[in-house]
């Protein structure tokens, strides 16, 4: 693979702390939660009855015509991708349409849509909407960013559950690198708050049960955390060639350095806890980047607040990094916006450049006493990072033993 620089020059989220990247990023440094106490009829004979629902109702957004063809999953990327090409300045640029991508995961797809038209067929056949599976198919968020931004260089999904985003990611860039777009616009979307994603991650004991105390129920690496919070939003952003974005003069954030894919071969839901596949994602995206482990100077970790899963992070952590991991920041997003599934990488990811991008990374919230099993520099207030060149990582692993991590460089 050529050496081709792949820079990222626009940004857009929807999350349950904010209906933008400002409004998410401003909420994420003051420690904001989005957990709420949910109150619709269906939470009441659920035994979890808390998430992080989006900030702001995508059909708040989107034109009420178009949003009665989309999923919730592809409202959310629909919002945005608008945010992240608007950002990046490319709507002002005459392009070469069959030079941009699209690559939008997602975990589960279009969900409620699924929900919703089996309840209708229960009623007969044709009260089954013609419009069910464009919906519902995982592709379909994809396939509608695609649409309005007239992307002829290829349109992908890649789902490899709560590993989707990042994955998403590192495909725009191999994209690029190849030789077969200038820009990719990548990320993803989640919308699944309903009552089978609750109750069959319920019944895996994977949810916290906090219900009186929705905002302190995700606790990430905190010796009490008793399982994640289910959120749900997008997060998308805009890779290109580093020459292509220079020639245009566009304001460039972070350059993407490098991924790692690997799996655990372990279990379809437990991660390894010898942290082993982790261990070599990292490794993989620091070789590819060209970078050193004393580059790293921050880590936005996948922490949901799983028992296992935390620690098996933070061992592999220590792994791939070495002394490096006491003194390298890391912050867990997840302990305010809740695990976004699909979504969460590419969220996280904008985190992990913004991050980079102001040289401040967000704290960590809900951690009284850190686990004795996690031995990590962890953010509990904003900590501002060196001036220079500096890189972080941001992993997301999935059921199925997905790993996937991303470098990040400041420019």
């Amino acid at each position: 693979m050529s050496k081709t620089r792949v820079v990222i020059t626009g940004l857009g989220a929807t999350t349950p702390v904010g209906g933008d990247v400002a409004s998410t990023w401003e909420a994420l440094l003051a420690g904001k939660s989005g957990a709420k106490l949910l109150t619709a009829d269906w939470v009441e004979e659920l035994p979890v009855k808390i998430a992080a629902p989006a900030a702001v109702e995508p059909t708040e957004i989107i034109e009420r015509v178009k949003a009665r063809r989309l999923d919730r999953n592809a409202q959310f990327a629909v919002v945005a991708a608008r945010e992240a090409w608007a950002d990046s300045g490319l709507a002002d640029v005459e392009l070469d349409k069959t030079r941009l991508g699209v690559a939008i995961a997602t975990g589960i797809g279009g969900l409620l849509t699924t929900l919703t038209n089996y309840d209708l067929l229960q009623k007969g056949p044709r009260r089954v909407s013609p419009l069910a599976i464009p919906m519902l198919m995982p592709n379909s968020a994809a396939a509608n960013v695609g649409l309005e931004l007239g992307a002829l260089a290829g349109v992908q999904t890649p789902v490899s559950a709560c590993a989707s985003s990042n994955e998403a990611i590192s495909l725009a860039a191999d994209q690029i690198r190849l030789g077969r777009a200038d820009i990719v616009v990548a990320g993803g979307a989640e919308g699944s708050i309903a009552g089978l994603p609750l109750a069959a991650f319920g019944q895996m004991m994977a949810l916290s049960k906090r219900n009186d105390d929705p905002e302190r129920a995700s606790r990430p690496w905190d010796v009490d955390r008793d399982g994640f919070l289910l959120g749900e939003g997008a997060g998308v952003l805009v890779l290109e060639s580093y020459e292509h974005a220079v020639a245009r003069g566009a304001k460039i954030y972070a350059e993407f350095a490098g991924a790692g894919i690997t799996a655990d071969g372990h279990d379809i839901v437990q991660p390894d806890p010898t942290g082993s596949g982790a261990e070599r994602a990292m490794k993989q995206a620091l070789r590819e980047g060209d970078l050193a482990t004393g580059d790293i100077v921050h880590i936005n970790a996948h922490a949901t607040s799983t028992p296992a899963g935390d620690v098996a992070e933070a061992i592999a952590i220590r792994k791939a990094l070495g002394k490096v991991a006491d003194t390298a920041v890391a912050t867990a997003p997840k302990s305010m916006i809740g695990h976004l599934l699909g979504a969460a990488g590419a969220v996280e990811s904008i985190a992990t450049v913004l991050a980079l991008h102001h040289r401040l990374v967000p704290p960590t919230i809900n951690l009284d006493k850190v686990d004795d099993g996690v031995e990590l520099d962890i953010a509990t207030e904003p900590r501002k990072l060196a001036d220079g060149d500096i890189a972080a990582l941001n992993n997301s692993f999935g059921f199925g033993g997905h790993n996937v991590a991303l470098a990040f460089k400041s420019v």
